[in-house]
């Protein structure tokens, strides 16, 4: 079986191409980068309608196949920003239609778990799931993901990319952050925002601020975010595995990619004799790739949908998804 992803969420629009071993054939990606500030989402659906028919072209060359050759199409369903997640729906529609082939629903965050379990080869870890939109630790059961804690305002990735914006840089912020965080050595006090099993980080941003507006240094600033926030997400999960009764966790999302939050990850899990798992970037970052193989798991559950009721939500939960293809 071999299936076709579309994932356009938010910046990102992806067209990954899987079989039924988890093996990715291709991925063909494009990113929105705005001129300045952060994401508007017209703009970024009117990137993704440009470039989407060409990545589609793309992703089937680099996997030597045509359309006859791909079973069904998948699509990320939500969440997401609404223009952008509908344009990827539309040309998800019209290949499907196109090629008649089945159209599958995906939602966006679950696809992040599957594609970290399946590569991580791990059966039912904890999943810190860290990206620009979204900030949860997943866990499964009975037949769906649970959100066990998540942010109480903004994403991490968001945070990252409005403060690095504010510090005179550029959409996205977290990898420059990550890099300008490297020469930092004074731990700066921030506020520690952990509430039970959620986190928030709109309090940083603001103390954050103002410790810039005084003049700290921003190689200092930068690295006393990222050792206050991911400190906060480790905690988070650390508890999450004590509750659960696990010690071990797989990483998603874009911000996931941080070797730093991957190290105090890892610590902490060994600390428990445990482990934990990251993707590539290629696969922890948004990509097609995992739309298509979560597509494959819906599929071969049966799961598919007609066009006419294939809106997208974005606002779609990850714990309101159903998840048949896997068992308690």
């Amino acid at each position: 079986m071999i299936l076709l992803g579309i994932e356009s969420t938010a910046h990102t629009a992806s067209v990954g191409i899987v079989d039924d071993s988890t093996r990715v054939l291709s991925i063909a990606s494009d990113m929105y980068r705005p001129p300045k500030g952060g994401i508007h989402p017209r703009e970024a659906a009117n990137h993704h309608v440009e470039v989407l028919p060409g990545l589609v072209r793309s992703a089937l060359e680099k996997a030597g196949i045509g359309p006859r050759d791909v079973d069904a199409v998948a699509f990320a369903q939500g969440p997401g920003l609404g223009p952008c997640l509908r344009a990827g729906a539309t040309v998800a529609r019209t290949l499907s239609l196109l090629w008649e082939r089945p159209l599958v629903p995906v939602n966006h965050c679950v696809a992040h778990v599957e594609i970290a379990r399946a590569l991580s080869g791990l059966d039912d870890p904890i999943l810190l799931y860290a990206s620009g939109g979204n900030t949860q630790v997943i866990a499964f059961g009975s037949g769906r993901y649970r959100v066990l804690g998540e942010t109480l305002d903004i994403g991490i990735g968001n945070f990252l990319d409005k403060l690095w914006i504010a510090l005179g840089g550029t959409f996205p912020g977290g990898p420059a952050l990550e890099e300008e965080a490297k020469r930092g050595h004074e731990l700066l006090s921030l506020p520690y925002s952990v509430h039970g099993m959620d986190v928030a980080f709109s309090g940083i941003l603001t103390a954050a601020l103002a410790l810039n507006a005084r003049g700290v240094a921003r190689a200092d600033l930068a690295y006393s975010v990222e050792a206050t926030a991911y400190s906060m997400l480790t905690e988070v999960t650390e508890r999450a595995l004590a509750h659960r009764r696990r010690n071990q966790v797989v990483l998603g999302g874009g911000v996931a990619c941080n070797l730093r939050l991957q190290g105090m990850v890892r610590s902490m899990a060994e600390g428990r004799a445990g482990s934990s798992f990251a993707p590539p970037r290629s696969l922890c970052v948004d990509n097609g790739a995992m739309i298509a193989w979560t597509g494959v798991l819906a599929l071969r559950s049966g799961m598919s949908c007609p066009v006419e009721s294939s809106a997208v939500d974005p606002r779609q939960r990850t714990d309101k998804v159903a998840i048949p293809w896997r068992r308690d």
